[in-house]
């Protein structure tokens, strides 16, 4: 009996990480036990302690914001439960590890087990098929609606069959690496293992696409002609680049970013080559800070006076285009593509509106996107003017079985009083894949997420959250032009989004503030005194 106990001992580490005094109610630290990281958390009286990391990209919990008994991840907005470490909000797909906390004679003292010590994420439990069990949910699409909604139908019980279709040759991959690492490594942005699928009987099958929906029959049509039966449908197929509709956009040489193929084509044809970048959207700034010092040189063209006018405002755009400029980045702004000129079928220039021709050897299109919804015609399933699916709070369409989730969708937005919008992120897109699954399996829950957006540029992060859609006025706090400040943006006296450089954890604040249903004033955003934002 003793050695058992020896063995017991032997497997777990306890130590006295600080004074009870150290922490008061509402407060969390960072400790160590045995060189692991550790987030310890005062909340109503007790004591709990979680992993320090969060499991997307491994930001440092500590700086990020607790309310209540949740922690929101400073840099991408995740947030967990810090008694079970549970995941409540996107991105990421793993819960933390949890540890055992004591007090003693006024002294902490965390145990952890020395064979987790090096796990920072915790995979929740979930189960598998069931032979025989007929039922099957098919999931159109392969992005992070899909696999979220996959993971979270096995974590609830679901024993049927799970079947994925994607048109990509790869399995759910994290899909915004790609416009800030053109070059990545596809084994190093899969979400998950092959093992992982198949331990869990989730069947993903790529380079397959479904071409129609039959709703009578409940049935998919795929590509090479063959049925697939379904219980129920999720359509999360996402959006797809719009591709320039000018002459010569059809050229070789002409790219757009939309799979890991692209990005690595992307990435071999610029080296040393001249590119134009058309379009100064997220994607297409992202792709010009990234190929400035690989590229023989980096134009941008786009409509508007600066980039991003529409969605930060143009003092935020003008930063970005300098930071872009200062990495030899050139811009044509208030311009557009009238015509791509090319020989022997090759792009040799871009002809713009004004008569100004660009030699380009590479051209890459960030114009937007367009839902995939063509193989819906005829299906009976409602989509919007911009042909988004329309779905419900539950993530329902107006046909019976069949749920929407992800970009491909127009929603009612909680902040927005249930305005339906349709929102291209992709924390938004897991929790809705999380919804849908929720409401396939009779369990009602409402989308009420908070949208949270991040962008890289030159090295440097701009956090957003809210809906920012016509706004009216925006008001900061520190500076743009020193590249650290905290915009807010206002329509009529509310604040609906806000954006940060170098002012974490603001923007997670505010969307904690949000998600609460808390109505954010002009006033408070005028004040000198942002000690409401307990910074």
């Amino acid at each position: 009996m003793h050695q058992d106990g020896a063995e017991e001992q032997e497997e777990e580490v306890t130590e006295m990480v600080c004074l009870e005094a150290d922490l008061s109610d509402g407060q969390m630290k960072e400790v160590t036990v045995t060189d692991k990281k550790v987030l310890l958390v005062c909340t109503g009286g007790q004591y709990s302690a979680v992993g320090g990391q969060c499991s997307h990209y491994s930001a440092p919990l500590v700086k990020g914001v607790l309310v209540g008994e949740r922690v929101r991840c400073p840099f991408h907005g995740a947030c967990f439960n810090v008694r079970t470490g549970d995941i409540e909000d996107y991105p990421g797909l793993d819960c933390l590890p949890t540890y055992k906390v004591k007090v003693e004679d006024g002294k902490v003292y965390v145990t952890v087990n020395k064979s987790s010590l090096k796990l920072t994420r915790r995979v929740k439990d979930m189960c598998t098929r069931v032979p025989g069990n007929k039922h099957t949910i098919v999931l159109v699409g392969g992005g992070p609606a899909a696999l979220v909604c996959a993971e979270t139908l096995r974590q609830n019980s679901y024993e049927g069959r799970i079947i994925m279709v994607t048109k990509d040759n790869l399995s759910p991959f994290d899909k915004p690496k790609l416009s800030k690492a053109l070059n990545v490594d596809s084994s190093n942005i899969l979400l998950r293992s092959d093992d992982f699928y198949q331990q869990h009987g989730i069947e993903v099958w790529t380079r397959k696409e479904v071409v129609s929906v039959h709703v009578t029959d409940k049935t998919v049509r795929l590509h090479d002609g063959t049925l697939q039966p379904y219980s129920q449908l999720l359509i999360s197929t996402g959006c797809r680049a719009r591709p320039l509709s000018c002459p010569g956009g059809d050229l070789d040489g002409v790219k757009l970013l939309q799979s890991h193929d692209d990005a690595r084509e992307i990435h071999a044809s610029s080296q040393g080559h001249r590119v134009v970048v058309v379009g100064a959207s997220f994607i297409g700034m992202e792709v010009a800070s990234y190929l400035s010092n690989k590229a023989a040189s980096v134009i941008v063209v786009g409509t508007g006076t600066y980039p991003y006018e529409r969605s930060l405002g143009p003092e935020i755009g003008k930063m970005c285009m300098q930071m872009l400029e200062e990495q030899q980045v050139k811009f044509h702004m208030n311009s557009s593509v009238t015509e791509i000129q090319g020989a022997n079928g090759k792009v040799k220039a871009v002809v713009l509106k004004s008569g100004t021709v660009l030699e380009a050897d590479l051209v890459v299109a960030g114009i937007g996107v367009v839902p995939n919804t063509d193989f819906l015609t005829g299906s009976g399933v409602e989509v919007d003017p911009g042909k988004a699916v329309v779905v419900d709070k539950f993530m329902r369409t107006n046909i019976p079985d069949i749920f929407g989730a992800g970009d491909v969708t127009a929603f009612p937005l909680t902040i927005r009083g249930d305005q339906r919008c349709n929102i291209g992120h992709w924390q938004m897109s897991q929790a809705q894949g999380r919804v849908a699954a929720l409401n396939m399996l009779q369990k009602p829950t409402k989308i009420e997420s908070v949208p949270f957006f991040w962008t890289v540029l030159a090295g440097k992060s701009i956090r957003y959250t809210g809906y920012g859609e016509g706004f009216t006025e925006t008001i900061y706090k520190g500076k743009v032009d020193e590249k650290k400040f905290l915009a807010f943006y206002i329509k009529g006296e509310e604040v609906v989004a806000a954006a940060s450089l170098m002012f974490d954890p603001a923007v997670a604040r505010l969307a904690e503030m949000m998600a609460a249903g808390q109505t954010l004033t002009k006033a408070q955003a005028q004040s000198d005194d942002l000690s409401w934002l307990q910074l």
